[in-house]
């Protein structure tokens, strides 16, 4: 039977990658899919690992109706085993519900990544919607890790080092290397605590230097 299944971590938990391997398994087997993505760090209809892994894919906007595509193509010929669907937390609650009857009645198996909530700590809406019809969710075995070596369980935004918690939802950033300059907006995993305190690595180096601030107030 095909399954509608969510492979969820935060950012810098190997999403993409696993996505990308499992594409390269299915389609070693013989197996004909579709890829999709959106917002991708690295451009339009691309997918990238961090690990350096690239593969073109189909970008999905807000008016991508993935029934009637999947339904489109399968009547014109073409072969279609599977989907994978990477940043899947920028998809919409409608488009979930496609995916989801394109599993129950096309019998076509859909393989969702992405991450659950965002820079506020809100689910997303993609995340919310796939949370409610997936039939399995799977955390991501690789753990993300603080810059106190904490797992990191929160993604926070961050503009020129500095975490922030307002503005829009969607804001295209990377991960960036913790020994590198913060970028003008960008992007860091923390453990919850670190989060709830706003303290980035960046923040953490520069208090070492006055002492540790007492973590309430």
């Amino acid at each position: 039977m095909a399954e509608l299944l969510y492979f969820t971590g935060t950012m810098d938990s190997g999403k993409s990658t696993l996505a990308l391997q499992t594409n390269h398994n299915y389609a070693a087997r013989g197996r004909v899919g579709r890829i999709f993505t959106s917002h991708d760090r690295a451009g339009s209809a691309r997918v990238s690992s961090r690990l350096g892994l690239v593969h073109e894919a189909l970008e999905v906007g807000p008016d991508l109706d993935f029934w009637h595509y999947v339904v489109d193509s399968l009547t014109h010929g073409a072969r279609i085993d599977y989907l994978i669907c990477d940043e899947a937390q920028f998809y919409t609650p409608r488009q979930v519900d496609q995916l989801a009857r394109i599993v129950d009645e096309l019998q076509i198996d859909v393989f969702c990544f992405g991450i659950l909530t965002d820079f506020r700590t809100s689910l997303f809406a993609g995340s919310a919607r796939l949370i409610e019809l997936a039939d399995r969710i799977q955390t991501l075995q690789v753990e993300a890790l603080c810059w106190c070596g904490k797992r990191a369980t929160h993604n926070a935004r961050t503009e020129n080092g500095e975490m922030v918690t307002e503005g829009d939802v969607i804001v295209v950033g990377d991960v960036a290397d913790l020994d590198e300059t913060p970028a003008e907006i960008g992007y860091e995993v923390l453990c919850r605590q670190h989060h709830r305190r706003r303290m980035t690595s960046a923040r953490a180096r520069a208090v070492s230097m006055i002492g540790d601030p007492l973590p309430f107030g």
